[in-house]
């Protein structure tokens, strides 16, 4: 399935409505909506605005993640031998305090990410 077809699914699903009753609020004929669905058809923006918008949902404009990050540390650190990047991490890695364990260790989990959650 599509990522269209999953949304449509998932709003339609949400809304309470069958495939029929999306249609008839649409106006778009339920062999298409089932198309999309089952990911056999891509729909256009519009169409899928208006499968959206019939459910009570909308197609918001947002940022592709990564935009505006500054990628030249990333390409300087690729150029970079796998031994000298090894060596390079630990070295800017913090002092460990002593008598005291990391987070890491200690909890068994990774630190969370600070990076935003996006929702399709």
């Amino acid at each position: 399935m599509s990522l269209a077809g999953q949304m449509v699914q998932d709003a339609r699903r949400v809304a309470g409505l069958t495939q029929r009753g999306l249609a008839a609020a649409a106006g778009i004929p339920q062999e298409t909506i089932a198309r999309i669905e089952r990911g056999r058809a891509d729909p256009r923006v519009m169409t899928l605005d208006r499968l959206l918008e019939a459910c009570g949902f909308g197609v918001e404009s947002m940022p592709r993640p990564g935009s505006g990050v500054e990628r030249t540390p990333i390409r300087a650190r690729i150029t970079v031998s796998a031994e000298r990047r090894r060596v390079g991490a630990v070295a800017d890695d913090e002092p460990p305090v002593p008598g005291r364990r990391s987070s890491r260790r200690a909890t068994g989990t990774r630190p969370s990410s600070p990076l935003p959650t996006v929702l399709l």
